[in-house]
C-alpha cells in the first residue's frame, strides 16, 4: 500500500503514536507500505513551529526519514490539481495534499472528516 500522511498524523506519529488508529499506526509502520510525507506539510508545520503554535524540532523532517517515511515533492501538476479541485476544503495546505494524494494514487492517512468529500481513497488516522 501507498500512503500519503497527512500534517495532524505527523504530529502525532512523532510525539503521540498511540493518538492514532491501530489501523494507521500498524499501516504506518509495516515496512511493506510505502510512506510519504509531502513537503506542503512541512512547509505548514514548519511555519507553526516558527510562530510558536507547535513544540517540535525544526528538523522533524530527519525523523520522518529515520522512521522510513519518504518525501514526496510539490509538482506543477500537485499545484494545477488542487487549484481545480471543488471547494469542499478551504485550506490551502489540505487542497494540495489531496491533489497531491489524487495524483500520485495514494492513500491519504487522515482524521479529517471533510477530505472524505474528495474523490480518493482515506485510511482514518
Amino acid at each position: 500500500m501507498r500512503l500519503l500522511v497527512d500534517s495532524c498524523v505527523l504530529v502525532w506519529w512523532l510525539d503521540h503514536p498511540g493518538s492514532l488508529a491501530k489501523e494507521a499506526r500498524e499501516a504506518i509502520s509495516d515496512p511493506a507500505n510505502e510512506v510519504y510525507f509531502s513537503a506542503a506539510s512541512v512547509w505548514e508545520l514548519g511555519l507553526k513551529i516558527r510562530t510558536g503554535k507547535l513544540n517540535m524540532p525544526v528538523d522533524f523532517a530527519s525523523a520522518l526519514a529515520e522512521d522510513g517515511f519518504s518525501p514526496l515533492p510539490v509538482t506543477v501538476n500537485h499545484a494545477a490539481r488542487s487549484l481545480s479541485l471543488p471547494a469542499v476544503h478551504e485550506d490551502p495546505f489540505d487542497r494540495l495534499l489531496v491533489a497531491q494524494a489524487i495524483e500520485e494514487g495514494l492513500v491519504m492517512v487522515t482524521r479529517d472528516e471533510v477530505i472524505r468529500d474528495y474523490p480518493l481513497a482515506v485510511m482514518r488516522a
